[in-house]
């Protein structure tokens, strides 16, 4: 903000320096006049030889003219006057020399204009001073509390037209950062207290198991009446165990993520066009060919924004995974729904594991090097169900090819 008043503040000396260097030069410049009675002189005297009949009203800086009569005052005169001889005749032609006074208007105007000039440049700056700067100063430290998780308080949203969505769309970042983290902080502790209490419930039949097994090894049970007894409580106590275990990991599988949506009615070419904008560019620095098929764009009944997010997972699993060589987008209709299908060249992965892609945390063979958490395609199916849709791959001759199942508005 300092700076952009310092800004202001030189651009106004500059202006002000500008229109006195202006005023310098104008006023040690000589004030050279046109002189146009001289080129009107000269057509009177070109039409009297002429024989033309003339009047000084026809031109606008001669006074009069008169023709000699043989007397002396012909010679006297209050204005300036030159005599001319045109066809043996004598004449007085009297003029003025306006141009003079018409000039001093000049500076005049050049300083109008100037000071014009310099308050529109000053009314713009300070307008950007207040519509922009101003704001943008008050919202340019919001990223880093953000980032640092010290921003709690609600973002206030700005009125003007610069700013209004920055700031309403911080605000909902830091409401969905404070969400995120309480629903970790929620699930560290069920998760916390499901192992804890699974823990405890698995001693008691531990301690049961270890109690047979060593009365067993010890051969304190000589009837074999007896050991059939023991065996068959080793195996209740086991079998309980895997209860327990099994329900630890049925808690554990459960849904790790969780997404808000806004469902509504919108056109495809909506998200489409901003697909392609955004990967045409970036595809073509890698060197891949990208090619999205034609299309009549047509309703979905959906969240645009959870669509557009999950065709980005689909790409950026191709442009991982594929062999850099094509990505295409095609388009079908089945049963009320639109297909959207992403197909990258170079699939090495397995029919076998088709079936797992989906599965949170899970990768694949041809995961190799590559960095990633499995949780790409999970997160397609888990969007594509909040919907109402589906979500399948398959593969076809070398070509990976995710098919986004839409639906259309009944």
């Amino acid at each position: 903000m300092q700076r952009f008043n310092r800004l202001i503040a030189a651009v106004a000396l500059i202006m002000a320096a500008a229109i006195i260097a202006v005023n310098l030069i104008m006023s040690k410049a000589p004030q050279q006049s046109q002189p146009l009675y001289k080129v009107e002189i000269s057509r009177m005297e070109h039409e009297l030889k002429d024989g033309k009949k003339i009047s000084a009203e026809d031109y606008p800086n001669i006074l009069g003219i008169y023709e000699y009569d043989g007397n002396d005052d012909f010679f006297r005169s209050d204005n300036e006057y030159v005599i001319r001889t045109v066809n043996g005749n004598t004449y007085r032609i009297e003029y003025t020399d306006s141009e003079v006074q018409t000039s001093s208007a000049l500076p005049i105007a050049v300083n109008l204009g100037m000071g014009g000039l310099c308050i529109f440049t000053l009314t713009v700056l300070l307008y950007i001073r207040r519509n922009i700067v101003k704001p943008f100063s008050k919202v340019s430290e919001l990223p880093y509390e953000l980032a640092k998780g010290t921003l709690t308080v609600p973002v206030k949203e700005h009125k003007g037209r610069y700013f209004g969505k920055l700031t309403w769309g911080l605000d909902m970042l830091r409401q969905e950062l404070e969400l995120s983290k309480q629903r970790d902080l929620d699930r560290v502790k069920k998760e916390k207290t499901l192992l804890l209490s699974l823990s405890h419930d698995i001693k008691t039949p531990l301690s049961a198991i270890k109690l047979y097994s060593k009365a067993l090894a010890k051969g304190l049970y000589p009837d074999g009446e007896k050991q059939r007894e023991a065996a068959e409580n080793i195996n209740t106590r086991a079998d309980e165990i895997e209860g327990y275990v099994s329900e630890m990991i049925g808690e554990l599988n459960s849904d790790v993520l969780t997404f808000e949506f806004s469902n509504t009615e919108f056109y495809l070419s909506e998200v489409i066009d901003n697909i392609n904008s955004y990967y045409k560019d970036k595809l073509e620095v890698l060197k891949t060919d990208f090619h999205i098929a034609g299309y009549s764009s047509c309703l979905i009944s959906g969240d645009p924004d959870r669509l557009e997010e999950v065709l980005q997972n689909i790409i950026e699993n191709a442009i991982k995974y594929g062999d850099g060589g094509s990505i295409s987008i095609d388009f079908s209709d089945e049963e009320n729904c639109r297909l959207i299908t992403v197909s990258n060249s170079g699939c090495t992965l397995s029919e076998s594991e088709l079936n797992h892609i989906f599965d949170s945390f899970w990768r694949g063979s041809n995961a190799g090097s590559q960095k990633g958490s499995g949780l790409g395609l999970y997160i397609c199916r888990k969007l594509m169900s909040g919907m109402g849709g589906d979500i399948f791959a398959e593969i076809a001759d070398g070509y990976m090819k995710v098919t986004a199942v839409c639906p259309k508005p009944q």
